[in-house]
């Protein structure tokens, strides 16, 4: 099949064929056209090598070797799984031309020694922002660049970091020599996208709901005083730092230090986190997921799993939020968020829309979908497979509801995190956040579902007063630090090559 690429596509590809280059480029705008020209562009070069591509899941190593197949005339492709047996994949590589395989696969092939690198003429690693630490990507780079006779790699993302030293971890452990950065207002871009509008739809905290605030936040006030009067914390407090505390303590423990003043520390910042995230699904998820997450630390108490937790269900606070939670639950009160996304889509509404409501927690997935349904939408949750309590999506079905959105079978998606990242989901008219996430990567993963072929709408629902708002300016500051620390980092990158040469001149 004739291949198009688009301008900004040829300009990436150019600097591909050069140099071992990291892609940054949203979803939707074609990463994996540029890795077949380069592909192609290899074995050309290489007759008789090996192409491995790398994707974090099956379903979306199966999505690109679909895309290979549906548009070249590459033969023996092959993907490995964990379900082919170890030997009957060391048998296929040795006669396959392009290989699709998560890198965990990849990964135990080679300290086994069932297979090496030396023939493969090009690495390509999606969602390459996961090339950190002790990720198999990395193990599997380090490898490529020490056995490859021709080696050439190529780091596919939408946004890799907004931190400066996590950027630069992904490139070294990539080798990366230069940074093709496009976002949608590049001017090589624009001509190829439609318009996308932000609305962002502010709603009210009610009464209710601060009352429940008023009693969790007393709670979780006393221990991070307690843990700041034991001198385990002086700086301004929020979800990380507890978390690295927690870790750090955690680490002195298990080196053998277990002091009493410790052991407390531990189990009062284990308390501190369970409240903040009980804050966090009251002020921005549902009253019902709120309720689960309340009935599950008394559950735990009740089977005594933890001190920790009997102290802390125990407590009067604790008490009269839960009863104030079971009450709104049995009156069918629910957070102004709700009916308001219900009145959104009645108003969106018209032939052929389509829509993904995106939303951190699948109680809340759940509950939206419950909603939506009894409203007369068409609408299905798209999850994750089990865990824990919650029942899942087995990949299989994934696949099946995405075919049901792409024909029209059904017109919504309530997503958790897996409609994020990579996967083949029908652009849609309209994205939903249910919450702003802090995160840049995240955000823009959500945005590029919309606005690609056809004008879009992305709408951030934000309870005033709470995270929501703290949350929305994070990801957003995140983002623009993203695109200055890459431009930082690519203008260094050939400033120390103009340098070099320079030298090998004089």
């Amino acid at each position: 099949m004739k291949l198009t690429p688009r301008e900004y596509q040829k300009r990436i590809f150019e600097t591909c064929t050069k140099k071992n280059c990291l892609v940054v480029l949203p979803t939707g705008l074609g990463k994996t056209l540029i890795a077949l020209m380069l592909a192609k562009e290899r074995v050309n070069k290489f007759p008789g090598s090996k192409i491995l591509f790398l994707a974090p899941t099956r379903p979306l190593v199966e999505q690109h070797y679909h895309s290979f197949k549906k548009d070249s005339d590459f033969e023996n492709m092959h993907i490995f799984t964990g379900k082919i047996n170890s030997k009957k994949r060391k048998e296929i590589w040795k006669n396959a031309q392009i290989i699709f395989s998560t890198p965990q696969c990849i990964q135990n092939d080679l300290k086994n020694h069932l297979i090496d690198l030396k023939e493969v003429s090009l690495l390509i690693e999606d969602e390459a922002h996961r090339c950190l630490k002790n990720y198999s990507y990395t193990f599997v780079a380090k490898k490529y660049i020490d056995q490859a006779k021709n080696s050439r790699l190529l780091g596919l993302t939408a946004s890799p970091s907004s931190e400066k030293e996590k950027i630069r971890e992904i490139c070294k452990n990539l080798d990366i020599k230069d940074v093709e950065i496009r976002t949608r207002f590049s001017e090589d871009v624009k001509p190829y996208l439609q318009e996308l509008t932000t609305d962002i739809i502010k709603v009210e905290f009610p009464p209710e709901l601060k009352a429940i605030r008023s009693f969790l936040k007393k709670i979780y006030d006393k221990k991070i005083d307690e843990l700041k009067k034991r001198k385990f914390l002086f700086q301004r407090v929020n979800k990380i730092t507890l978390l690295d505390l927690q870790k750090n303590l955690m680490r002195k423990i298990t080196t053998g230090n277990k002091h009493f003043n410790i052991l407390r520390a531990v189990s009062i910042c284990a308390q501190a986190i369970k409240i903040q995230h009980a804050l966090e699904l009251l002020e921005t998820q549902t009253v019902e997921t709120l309720n689960y997450y309340l009935q599950g630390l008394y559950d735990q108490a009740r089977k005594k799993q933890s001190k920790g937790v009997v102290r802390l269900v125990n407590s009067k606070e604790f008490q009269e939020a839960y009863l104030l939670a079971i009450s709104l639950k049995n009156t069918d009160f629910e957070h102004p968020k709700l009916e308001r996304l219900k009145e959104l889509i009645k108003e969106e509404f018209k032939e052929g829309f389509k829509a993904i409501v995106f939303s951190q927690y699948r109680d809340s997935v759940n509950k939206i979908n419950k909603e939506l349904t009894s409203a007369g939408f068409k609408s299905n949750v798209f999850i994750g497979q089990a865990s824990g309590r919650l029942d899942g999506l087995s990949q299989k079905e994934q696949q099946q509801i995405l075919q049901k959105f792409k024909d029209n079978k059904i017109n919504m998606l309530v997503s958790t995190s897996i409609g994020e990242e990579g996967l083949d989901i029908p652009e849609v008219n309209m994205v939903v956040f249910y919450e702003p996430v802090p995160s840049a990567i995240r955000k823009i993963q959500r945005r590029g579902r919309t606005a690609r072929l056809k004008p879009g709408k992305l709408v951030i629902l934000m309870t005033k007063g709470t995270r929501d708002e703290s949350y929305h300016w994070a990801a957003h500051y995140k983002e623009k630090k993203m695109h200055e620390a890459l431009e930082d980092f690519k203008n260094g990158l050939q400033k120390k090559q103009k340098d070099f040469s320079d030298f090998r001149q004089a």
